[in-house]
Parts: C-alpha cells; sequence; structure tokens
C-alpha cells in the first residue's frame, strides 16, 4: 500500500536564554562607557595637538609659577600669624590663671574671716549666757550644747562594712529594713543618736560635731551630714552620762539591738566602750530663729 510521503516533523528551535542583566541595560552602558565619548574625543585631540600634561608656552609656565608662589605666600603668611599668636594666647592663658588663684585665695581668706566671726559669736552666746542665765546658766548651756562639757560616757565607733559597695536597685532600704550595701546611712544614725538620748545621754558628738536640740542628720548622696557638715566614716560617736549604765542600756535597747542586727547580717563594723573621761565640745553657734522667752509671769 502506497501513501502519501510523511514530512519530517518540525522542530522549534530553542530561544537563546535572556541576559540575568537584560533589565539592567542603562547600568550596563553606563559601566561599559564610564567615559562620555565627547571627552573622549576631547582627549583624543588635545593628544594629537601635544597640548596635554604641562604647559608648553613661557606664558602658560608663568601663570602656574604666579599660581604656586601665591599658594606658597599664603601658607607662609598663615604660619606666621600662628605663630605670632602663641605667645599671646599663652599670655592670656597664664593671667587667666593668675586671676582663678587670686580669686580662689581671696574665697579662702574669706572663709577663714567668717569662721573666726562664727567663733567670736559663739563665744559671746556663752559670755551672754553665763552672765544672764543666773544659777541655771550653766544647766541651759550644756542642755543647749553652748558650751563644752566632760564626764563619763561612751565612746562608740560604727564604720561601714570592709566589703561596702552600691546595692542592686540603688536602694539603701528595702524590706528588711536594713542596709544591703554594707554602708552606714543617715537613717542608722539617727536610730544610734536617738537611742543614745534615751538610754539617758547627757551630750552626743558625731566625728566632733556637737549635737543639740536644732540638729539635723540627713543624706546627701552616700555622704551623711551633721547640721549640713559632711561626715566621712569611721563615725565617731562620743555620749557624755553614767558610762557602763549607758552602754548596758543602750545595747539592750531597741536602736542598739537595731545597730547589733546591722553589724550581724550587712557586715557594718562597731565598737563601744565606757570611758572615765570623755569631752564633748560646743556647737559651732547656737541659733534660735522662731522660740522667744515668755514675759508672762505664773500666777500663784
Amino acid at each position: 500500500m502506497c501513501g502519501m510521503p510523511q514530512q519530517p516533523p518540525v522542530r522549534s528551535t530553542p530561544a537563546r536564554p535572556a541576559r540575568p542583566d537584560a533589565s539592567m541595560s542603562l547600568l550596563n552602558n553606563v559601566m561599559d562607557h564610564s567615559l562620555d565619548d565627547g571627552y573622549a574625543e576631547a582627549a583624543a585631540r588635545r593628544k594629537a595637538a601635544g597640548t596635554e600634561g604641562m604647559p608648553k608656552t613661557v606664558r602658560a609656565k608663568l601663570g602656574l609659577a604666579v599660581g604656586l608662589v601665591l599658594a606658597a605666600l599664603v601658607v607662609t603668611v598663615g604660619a606666621a600669624q600662628a605663630r605670632i599668636s602663641a605667645p599671646v594666647v599663652a599670655k592670656e592663658r597664664e593671667e587667666l590663671i593668675d586671676r582663678i588663684q587670686e580669686e580662689t585665695a581671696a574665697a579662702d581668706k574669706l572663709e577663714d574671716s567668717v569662721d573666726e566671726l562664727r567663733d567670736d559669736v559663739s563665744a559671746r552666746q556663752r559670755k551672754a549666757l553665763k552672765d544672764d542665765g543666773g544659777s541655771g546658766g550653766d544647766l541651759v548651756g550644756i542642755l543647749s550644747g553652748a558650751v563644752e562639757v566632760h564626764g563619763p560616757g561612751v565612746r562608740l565607733v560604727v564604720n561601714d562594712a570592709k566589703d561596702a559597695g552600691q546595692g542592686g536597685d540603688g536602694d539603701p532600704r528595702e524590706t528588711s529594713g536594713f542596709s544591703d550595701t554594707g554602708r552606714v546611712r543617715d537613717r542608722d544614725m539617727q536610730r544610734v543618736v536617738n537611742g543614745l538620748w534615751e538610754s539617758g545621754a547627757e551630750a552626743i558628738s558625731i566625728n566632733g560635731q556637737r549635737l543639740t536640740a536644732l540638729s539635723a542628720i540627713r543624706a546627701a548622696g552616700d555622704a551623711i551630714l551633721v547640721d549640713n557638715k559632711p561626715l566621712a566614716p569611721p563615725y565617731t560617736i562620743l555620749a557624755v552620762g553614767d558610762g557602763q549604765r549607758l552602754s548596758t542600756k543602750f545595747q539592750n535597747s531597741p536602736d542598739g539591738l537595731y545597730l547589733h542586727a546591722l553589724q550581724e547580717n550587712f557586715g557594718i563594723r562597731t565598737s563601744i566602750s565606757a570611758e572615765n573621761d570623755i569631752k564633748v565640745p560646743a556647737a559651732p553657734s547656737v541659733i534660735v530663729r522662731t522660740a522667744e522667752p515668755s514675759t508672762e509671769k505664773g500666777t500663784s
């Protein structure tokens, strides 16, 4: 059986794969022709004409030399001005240092004068108290802190722990009521002083600072202030009173037990001893701002 001849199957030729960067034709053109054709032609003309490189004519060379001379002149003038102004700046600095030293010396002199005037005022107050206080003047001076006193008493030393540091959240007092930093705080000192008063102390000083009815124990950062004067550890507390009895009564009081708990739990270092003679200085100045003597006579 004869049939029609069959045509061979037609196979299409697969298209060439597109370039990965086909969508970036503009970028490719910029990369392949980084120098504009106009610039390239101008460079070729200069090279052909022999005008490329250093100037060839005398006029061009002279212009280049003048430019270099002007640039060197500017640099030289700037260096000369800097050299001239250096002694002036140094002199002004020395004058400023001298002024600072003079003002510092003047401030120190004023502070010394203030201290002398404060001592004079305190001496006059004590004298007036003694002259006008009658038979009870000495007792009033002792109780008010206006005069220096001495007698048997207690020496109590309170110091920070050896490994004192800052607590985790910076709060010196948490739920336990004690220091978690190993440092003595103002409220600790307040409790110690109040405990000594309640135990029978008649006069108290901390690091030589006499406490009166107007004294305040506060804190400024990590420092303890007594009447706005900063104190540094160790804190030596002198209390005039019945020595051994005062020591025993204080240690058995709630405030003494509080101090003992600080020692046991947080490493606060303490030592207490009864002594035969303790000297407590007078307060720097006793100023009464609001209280006035009563002029009314008692009725019979």
